[in-house]
């Protein structure tokens, strides 16, 4: 009787957690964006006179936020697509990189950006195989790209950049630069990998794969033009 009742109660949480969690991040995701919507109304209510009465109307909007911002997002992808939009924002670039500490945080949050949403990029672009923490122990990494020339030339033989996420978190993690010949190109998607990590091994992709007795090195990711 005990164990019956064990496995019931694991199967229908098997049914709420996935639900709960996606709920979760779901409420999490439109709280964040009608946060920035009420900021900016704040800010329109503070500099404008006669908007507070329209401001507190549209804070009482559920989903207003979301749509919104989305919209505001969408606006300014179709903006910047033509040449005053790239002019401008080549501008904004400029007067951005003049002040000391904000343009240190924008050139690298850009760069990250570009280098991740490009779809010429390489980053996370490959499933690899490395050994990690120690010669022995194998865990799933992601391709980054090659080192930069001022740290190659420091490292012994050719190496590539990589990424090996923690679990079941894969937002944090560590990068390490790897001898090729030490690293392992997976037949596996880089969706099918990270459900792999975040599971802890639980879930097992599709495709069939054993771990190699003998390195195979990967081929370097495509010099960027």
């Amino acid at each position: 009787m005990h164990l019956r009742f064990r496995q019931y109660f694991l199967t229908g949480l098997l049914v709420w957690l996935p639900m709960g969690i996606t709920v979760w991040v779901l409420t999490w995701l439109v709280s964040l964006l009608d946060g920035i919507f009420l900021a900016i109304l704040g800010a329109l209510d503070a500099v404008i006179p006669g908007m507070h009465a329209l401001a507190e109307t549209l804070r009482h909007v559920p989903g207003l936020g979301v749509l919104l911002v989305a919209l505001v997002i969408f606006s300014t992808g179709v903006f910047v697509t033509n040449l005053f939009g790239q002019w401008w924002m080549r501008q904004w670039a400029k007067v951005i990189t003049r002040i000391p500490v904000v343009r240190t945080i924008y050139s690298s949050v850009k760069q990250v950006a570009d280098t991740l949403f490009s779809g010429s990029g390489n980053a996370f672009s490959k499933a690899l195989l490395v050994q990690y923490p120690h010669q022995g122990a194998w865990t799933i990494a992601f391709l980054t790209g090659n080192p930069g020339p001022q740290v190659a030339k420091h490292l012994p033989g050719e190496c590539v950049s990589v990424y090996v996420p923690t679990t079941p978190n894969p937002t944090s993690g560590f990068f390490l630069m790897i001898p090729k010949a030490n690293v392992v190109e997976l037949d596996m998607s880089v969706d099918d990998a990270l459900k792999y990590i975040i599971s802890m091994g639980v879930v097992v992709p599709d495709e069939p794969d054993s771990l190699p007795t003998v390195a195979q090195p990967v081929a370097p990711p495509a010099a960027e033009k």
